[in-house]
């Protein structure tokens, strides 16, 4: 086959970067699952009608299409899903009679969407969702629950044995909160006004001002409040009193207020030097199932990315007609996260291979011996590996250095004990081969946060 080019959008990893990765489900699942998420896995395709029916999303689906299809069959009006929110809304409609509310769910998985890419977005990447959905009713208290359990998976990657991950803001507002105010404040179109303040992080304040007048036929004393009202950023539940001094009452906008307040003091506990929770009247989401709560998340130092992390609540996203399941969720882009840190090696693995041994063969007569010595540290959990030649044993030391295999086993020959050689160190030990073990440390690969190269 000929040499291709990388084909942009859908990134590909090294078996190094591949280890971090690994790691951060690793460590995003256990925490999920601490706070009693189950694991479950939706199809990759969805039916066109349902993927579309909210939000403007149309640019964004890939369409599922045979290649030789004669004629359209049972594949055709099929797309792959853009995130996992919609898949996850037609799953509990199908499964409701087998699941027991509030259904609390967490989902790692890749999904697609047609837009152009750049750094941080591609057209696949995995997500990491959590979403705790009800029938009928779902208590509010969920909507700080979601928030608080991403925290602490953000969290655990902070830690020792995490990659390291720098500091990040969560930053929440209200949609109740938004459209209360938009309201009140006489827009005559309310949709039009939150799709044209979402792009504040994106245009200049001016043009936001004239598109406001221009698109949703605002005067400019209302857009003028509107960008009073997406400057509000606090720390704590003090935007309060600065939405109220702004003069605009409504019964929604009040709702908004007490939500937002109260998901802003639930997280309250959480904050730390790394971890910030801000009050920011600016968020809205693209998405139009959105109904209360809103979620978007910035990485310290790589806020370039955009949002890391996002989600809210819908109260009506399923529904069979008859009883409607409102749910909350946030979702991890991980690939946005972490794909952008290892391409720049912000975010490394101490070696690319699992082994944290190799096993030498003194000559091809005697592998048999090396391949025994092997079977014994895999039967107690150490990774290993065993020479591919019985070449000069400075060649299969070089080997392992390569490789970033930090121990080499040498069996032992004429009656000798075999002998152990930490390559890193250069110091070399008899051991007993039915019970040596590397140190715990050295057991797997060890993936650190390079701050040098953030820098």
């Amino acid at each position: 086959m000929a040499r291709t080019a990388p084909l942009s959008g859908f990134p590909e990893l090294l078996p190094a970067q591949r280890h971090v990765e690994q790691q951060v489900l690793a460590r995003l699942s256990r925490t999920f699952e601490l706070h009693g998420f189950a694991n479950l896995e939706t199809r990759a395709v969805e039916p066109l009608d349902q993927l579309l029916r909210k939000g403007e999303t149309s640019k964004e689906v890939y369409v599922l299409r045979r290649l030789q299809a004669a004629e359209e069959g049972n594949d055709s009006g099929l797309g792959l899903h853009f995130d996992l929110t919609v898949p996850f809304a037609r799953y509990v409609l199908e499964h409701a009679g087998k699941l027991e509310f509030p259904f609390r769910r967490y989902q790692v998985q890749k999904v697609w969407r047609g837009e152009r890419p750049q750094e941080g977005r591609f057209r696949e990447f995995t997500q990491a969702d959590i979403d705790v959905i009800g029938r009928d009713t779902l208590a509010f208290h969920h909507d700080v629950e979601v928030a608080r359990v991403m925290l602490a998976a953000l969290g655990s990657l902070a830690e020792p044995g995490g990659i390291g991950l720098p500091g990040f803001r969560l930053q929440v507002n209200n949609r109740k909160l938004i459209q209360g105010f938009y309201a009140g404040l006489g827009a005559p179109d309310v949709e039009a006004v939150m799709r044209v303040v979402d792009k504040l992080d994106k245009l200049p304040r001016e043009r936001v001002h004239a598109l406001l007048q221009d698109d949703a036929g605002l005067t400019g004393e209302q857009a003028d409040a509107c960008l009073a009202l997406a400057s509000i950023t606090t720390t704590d539940t003090s935007f309060v009193e600065r939405v109220r001094a702004l003069g605009v009452e409504h019964e929604l906008l009040d709702e908004g207020l007490a939500e937002l307040a109260a998901v802003v003091e639930g997280c309250a506990g959480l904050v730390t030097d790394r971890v910030e929770i801000v009050a920011d009247l600016t968020i809205a989401r693209g998405l139009d199932y959105y109904t209360g709560t809103v979620f978007e998340t910035r990485l310290h130092g790589h806020e370039s990315l955009g949002s890391i992390c996002s989600g809210g609540r819908y109260d009506a996203l399923a529904t069979d007609g008859r009883t409607t399941y409102p749910g909350v969720g946030i979702s991890l882009g991980v690939s946005r996260l972490l794909v952008p840190l290892l391409s720049r090696g912000v975010v490394v693995a101490d070696r690319s291979v699992p082994s944290a041994v190799l096993v030498a063969v003194v000559d091809e007569d005697r592998r048999a011996e090396s391949d025994a010595l092997a079977d014994g540290l895999r039967a107690r959990d150490v990774a290993c590996e065993v020479a591919p030649s019985a070449a000069k044993f400075g060649k299969q030391i070089r080997h392992a250095e390569r490789r970033g295999i930090p121990f080499v086993l040498f069996p032992g020959s004429d009656g000798e004990h075999p002998q152990v050689k930490d390559i890193r160190s250069g110091d070399q030990t008899t051991v007993d081969p039915t019970s040596w073990t590397p140190p715990v440390e050295d057991l797997h690969p060890r993936v650190r946060f390079d701050e040098q190269e953030q820098q």
